[in-house]
């Protein structure tokens, strides 16, 4: 009987191919692992395999896109996730490795979470591994040379999708928010961010490390205008009052005292 093989999270970086590591590179250069990679509809190409092929590697003869369509439909999500996990325990059970490729980091925000989510629970003994990657919003703060924390920084990295509400309470607790994918509310956070007096702190990045990279200082130029979904907003808070030292440590933020609490 084969054993079945391993899945892979590759993660290659945001965009600029010099990012991938040697770990994700030793594994992209095998001959005998079979390539999946994300897409978000059949009519798009895969950001993923884009990197990997800008880096000046071959795809392997057995290759596969699987379908993450772009959805805030529960149902049909999972119905993708489901056909994409059964498709890797497949191949898996042919005794090949599987790589599945992944912009950024593999653990943060990424298609693989739910793939080996579900694959675990088709196959509960089902070996996986995650190869670690730089995330875009390191490349971003590398980019544009602002550090993402200090000595005692706070730091939110959230999905813009939050809402307005939820990202100005914590500009209350945080020096630094990490907004992801600020497409839909992009116009409101611009607003937000004015009147809170932060849009002179906050800076702009889309397909951060990629050939169409795009930096905006000037963040409220942006409102009326289309953005990529592969973009954030860095905002840094030097407003925010912190709380007193205590032994060293600073008191806890209102967000953590009612997280305790409820």
């Amino acid at each position: 009987m084969t054993a079945p093989g391993m899945l892979y999270g590759v993660s290659l970086g945001p965009g600029d191919p010099g990012l991938i590591t040697r770990r994700a590179w030793s594994l992209l250069t095998r001959p005998d692992a079979i390539w999946t990679y994300p897409v978000r509809s059949l009519r798009k190409e895969s950001y993923a395999l884009d990197i990997a092929l800008r880096a000046g590697l071959t795809t392997p003869t057995q290759h596969q896109s699987l379908l993450f369509p772009m959805t805030h439909d529960a149902e049909k999500l999972a119905r993708h996730w489901l056909k994409a996990a059964e498709t890797v325990r497949e191949m898996l059970a042919t005794g090949q490795d599987v790589l599945f490729l992944v912009e950024g980091d593999a653990s943060t925000y990424a298609s693989f979470c739910y793939l080996a989510r579900v694959l675990r629970e088709l196959e509960p003994a089902a070996r996986i591994e995650i190869v670690p990657g730089v995330t875009s919003f390191n490349a971003a703060c590398a980019q544009l040379q602002v550090p993402l924390s200090e000595q005692d920084d706070t730091i939110a990295i959230v999905p813009a999708a939050y809402g307005i509400a939820a990202v100005e309470k914590m500009l209350d607790d945080f020096d630094t928010l990490v907004l992801m994918k600020v497409k839909p509310l992009l116009d409101d956070l611009i607003d937000l961010l004015d009147r809170r007096g932060l849009l002179a702190h906050s800076r702009f990045i889309e397909k951060a490390g990629a050939p169409v990279e795009r930096v905006v200082l000037d963040v409220a130029s942006l409102k009326g205008t289309k953005v990529n979904y592969l973009s954030l907003l860095l905002v840094k808070n030097p407003h925010r009052v912190r709380g007193e030292l205590v032994r060293g440590c600073r008191k806890k933020t209102s967000t953590e005292l009612e997280e305790e609490s409820e």
